[in-house]
């Protein structure tokens, strides 16, 4: 892995950045499901069932991309979906634009 020296980078890069780790994350994260579903349908091919015979169904549900963050506090995001958490509110009554916050 190559050593990235964060201090030399601009905002822009900065960005990049945290929107490439949080996709590699994401990616990680689904690699690992199928990995794990994988195993589980062979430990039960062993005793003649599958997945389905026990009851188990796969979600097929897809996590809803992050479309937001906060600028002040990068843990707190938003989807877009639902109703606007706080600190989106106090951003937009402080004269930020939605842009000012997208991801």
């Amino acid at each position: 892995m190559s050593d990235i020296d964060i201090e030399t980078l601009d905002i822009g890069q900065l960005k990049r950045l945290r929107k490439e780790l949080d996709k590699a994350i994401e990616n990680y994260e689904v690699r690992q499901k199928a990995k794990a579903i994988i195993a589980a349908e062979n430990a039960v091919k062993e005793f003649g069932l599958t997945l389905a015979n026990l009851g188990v169904t796969a979600k097929t549900r897809k996590p809803v991309e992050v479309k937001y963050r906060n600028p002040e506090d990068a843990t707190q995001t938003w989807t877009g979906r639902g109703r606007k958490p706080l600190w989106m509110e106090k951003a937009l009554k402080a004269g930020k634009k939605l842009e000012d916050l997208s991801v």
